[in-house]
């Protein structure tokens, strides 16, 4: 919000304080004050000129030869090249030694032969904005109103000495949005008198009815607690007066005739968004307020069709739709030039609801931004009231008697109960009732005596912000000055900060995996629908969730795996030649059970791995090797064993959806005498490798929640062996579908206390074994950590490993 200082000292004395020194109380006090801008960007010596005659130059056909009264006694020759400055015009006239913005000076001249004494001057070349005037004073010299007083001093007449206070409101501080607003504000933090005038004190209305000409309804007055109207003819449009004009551009909103600057300038005033339709075009004097049909469209005033939904709320006039509600207003029922009847509108709109409208059709106004935040209910009619006046002063409006108006809410101060002692535990404080029912009494919120040590505040509706006892106290504190509150320890209970067990592990994983030469990544939830049939293995039986507004086509639907989005990465560097790839994400996956989507999804948290290329270059005496599954599955188990977990992770041969048939597996977690799926490993199949252009890529993608439950990465020690350990090897022949993780599983469950590793180091299938039939040689180390193994020590915990792969899977030694 742009605050003019100059309009905020008509509403509080600002004596003895400059802008900058305000701006310093305000932040002070709890808002930010963003910058402070003085309008005169360095003007001096510049005035009122009358162009009395006009001439072409003699030499030059683009320049004219200007004579020009600027109150200096005597006439001025002025050579000007503007194309629309004319005689019997008020002009901005800088004469000899004025200075422009720039640190341009003006000087005597002679331009083609011609002196000049001076200079005409744009709206550009006054520093001013030239943008927020109209189209046709956007070029050439500014044409200045009739009545323009020759020699008055420009800064004077256009209000440029002034300073502008870009106030940095938080979403909660939608009072200040209003002169007014701002105004009580400034009055609480100096302790001084606000002087506002009566919104109707000037209304003259005359005895016919505005009843008899408009009708409201409002069939949903939830979304529209309060509508008023005020019915205006005879009205004459054309501009506003200049003091308007000069406090709209101050705020940066472009003047554009008196009935539309009018509602824009109370806007400003009171916070209230106004809206006046041009009543002769509504059909029966009709307002219905509704929420939207399927298939309406509504061309607004900035020309553009509008397409509605239905929940967008709407102003018609009970046969076509003449505005969206709080955001903006329809071309159909514009103010023109040929307007001569207004309805001047003001409400008050849900906020929600306002603002889901300007989100969707992308349009945002002064109204809605203000409507979002939620408006002063008690101010609708105040609004109405203050721009009926200015309409009756400056367009020449007859105001006819009475509000048509629907309220199904009353507009209420609220009572709010605190007590001294709150105030002063909460602050560590001692004030007095005296001091704080001076701070309420400055904020010019009621406050009557303490019972019992309660006192009861009564909080106007302008503060919509505060709705607790501990909302009351943040005033106090503010105001009392957060510099002058002492600094005491801190009481009570505290809970020291610390990291939930899944983001402790998420880091964990993360810092392993970095050390280890991963790469980390990270990628839009968002993805094309395409990519959600692609790995599915932890969604699988699912829906993906779609979005009720994406950004475009191509991120539509959350993700149901991270690994497309990781081929997509690997498509990317592959073709910037890097082809070695080791990366990683760790992120969420999402997917719902139902079709249509009536609660929140289920999310799962992830991380998955890509590897690609080679483990190692080409060199002069090795030849390059390509990474295979194996390498993926020593990442995944050097995970595994980090987190505790290797002794419960299984592989199972399997083919899961996108990966090779034959070169792919499920992970398993073993726990508690439970099973559980909790990932996919393989390389990824090759049609698909195909179609995205990769060399052979392997990926694994795994649910992190079983993790997190079952994970121990405590770092236990213990001191290293003194006593030699002892190896046997056994060679077992087996069924070729017995899987060799499953050999060891059952090793590890009969060895007992003295096995210490078991590994499988060779695999033979052979005629001379038969044809279903493989050997699996496995290595055995046997240790005891408080004395030298015996070999009847090493047998007794040897044969019971024998004896369980004979009785588990039909193993034969092989001699």
């Amino acid at each position: 919000m742009k605050v003019s200082f100059e309009w905020l000292s008509e509403y509080v004395s600002l004596d003895q304080v400059s802008a900058e020194e305000l701006a310093e109380k305000i932040t002070r006090s709890g808002i930010e004050i963003d910058e402070v801008e003085h309008r005169n960007q360095g003007i001096t010596g510049v005035v009122v000129g009358y162009v009395k005659s006009k001439e072409k130059h003699p030499d030059a056909d683009k320049l004219n030869v200007c004579i020009v009264d600027a109150g200096q006694g005597e006439d001025l020759q002025i050579v000007c090249g503007a194309k629309n400055v004319d005689a019997g015009q008020k002009v901005p006239v800088a004469v000899v030694g004025a200075k422009l913005p720039g640190d341009f000076h003006i000087k005597k001249a002679k331009l083609r032969g011609v002196v000049s004494m001076g200079m005409i001057c744009s709206a550009k070349e006054l520093g001013m904005n030239d943008k927020l005037l109209p189209k046709e004073l956007q070029e050439g010299i500014l044409v200045l109103p009739e009545d323009a007083e020759i020699g008055t001093p420009i800064t004077k007449l256009l209000g440029l000495d002034d300073y502008v206070l870009d106030f940095d409101l938080t979403p909660n501080r939608s009072d200040c949005l209003s002169m007014h607003g701002a105004a009580y504000e400034v009055s609480a933090i100096l302790g001084r008198d606000i002087s506002l005038a009566d919104p109707a004190k000037d209304l003259v209305e005359i005895s016919d009815a505005a009843a008899d000409h408009l009708s409201v309804k409002v069939d949903t007055p939830e979304l529209c607690t309060h509508y008023a109207a005020r019915y205006i003819t005879g009205v004459k449009v054309g501009a506003s007066p200049l003091w308007i004009q000069n406090r709209l551009m101050a705020a940066g909103i472009r003047p554009i005739n008196n009935i539309v600057d009018i509602t824009n300038y109370v806007m400003l005033e009171y916070g209230q968004p106004l809206h006046a339709f041009d009543a002769d075009k509504l059909e029966n004097g009709n307002i219905e307020v509704r929420l939207a049909r399927a298939g309406e469209t509504l061309i607004t005033l900035d020309d553009q069709e509008r397409k509605l939904e239905p929940q967008m709320l709407l102003i018609t006039d009970g046969v076509k739709p003449i505005a969206l509600a709080g955001v903006m207003g329809g071309a159909n029922s514009e103010v023109t030039d040929a307007t001569v009847s207004i309805a001047l509108e003001s409400a008050k709109f849900d906020g929600g609801t306002v603002r889901k409208t300007s989100r969707q059709l992308g349009l945002r106004s002064e109204a809605s931004l203000r409507f979002e935040k939620e408006v002063d209910p008690g101010a609708v009619v105040p609004a109405v009231n203050r721009a009926a006046a200015l309409i009756q002063r400056y367009a020449g409006g007859t105001v006819h008697q009475g509000i048509v108006e629907s309220a199904s809410a009353k507009a209420e101060n609220r009572i709010i109960k605190l007590s001294l002692d709150k105030i002063n535990r909460y602050l560590g404080t001692e004030l007095s009732l005296l001091e704080v029912k001076t701070i309420f009494g400055r904020l010019h919120f009621g406050c009557g005596d303490a019972e019992q040590g309660v006192m009861e505040v009564e909080v106007p509706t302008r503060r919509g912000d505060i709705t607790i006892d501990v909302d009351l106290i943040e005033e106090v504190a503010r105001l009392y000055g957060y510099d002058n509150i002492p600094t005491t320890p801190i009481e009570g209970p505290t809970t020291p900060g610390a990291l939930t067990a899944s983001q402790s592990l998420r880091r964990s994983l993360r810092k392993l995996l970095v050390h280890g030469g991963w790469q980390e990544t990270i990628s839009y939830s968002f993805v094309h629908p395409q990519s959600t049939g692609l790995f599915n293995a932890l969604t699988e039986g699912s829906h993906p969730v779609r979005l009720a507004m994406p950004m475009s086509e191509d991120r539509s639907v959350l993700r149901t795996s991270i690994i497309p989005q990781m081929l997509d990465t690997a498509v990317y560097n592959m073709n910037r030649k890097q082809e070695n790839l080791a990366i990683f994400e760790i992120g969420t996956v999402f997917y719902t059970e139902e079709q249509t989507l009536t609660r929140q999804p289920q999310e799962i948290q992830v991380f998955s791995l890509l590897l690609t290329g080679a483990r190692r270059e080409k060199q002069w005496n090795i030849g390059a090797e390509k990474v295979d599954f194996f390498d993926i599955k020593g990442a995944l188990e050097t995970v595994f064993d980090y987190f505790g977990l290797s002794a419960s992770i299984r592989y199972v041969a399997d083919q899961p959806q996108s990966y090779h048939p034959g070169r792919s597996a499920s992970v398993w977690l073993d726990v508690n005498g439970s099973s559980q799926r909790i990932g996919t490993i393989g390389q990824i199949h090759p049609e698909l490798q195909q179609s995205y252009g990769l060399n052979d890529t392997y990926v694994a993608e795994i649910a992190l929640q079983q993790i997190v439950e079952h994970a121990n990465n405590h770092i236990q020690f213990r001191e290293l062996a003194r006593f030699p350990s002892v190896e046997r090897d056994i060679a077992l022949v087996v069924d070729k579908d017995v899987e060799a993780g499953e050999l060891l599983r059952v090793i590890y469950a009969a060895g007992g206390e003295l096995l210490q590793d078991a590994r499988v180091f060779d695999v033979f299938t052979g005629s001379k074994l038969g044809e279903d039939k493989k050997s699996v040689a496995i290595s055995l180390t046997y240790r005891h950590w408080e004395h030298t193994l015996t070999d009847e020590e090493i047998n007794a915990a040897h044969s019971p490993v024998v004896t369980s792969l004979e009785q588990t899977f039909g193993a034969e030694l092989r001699k």
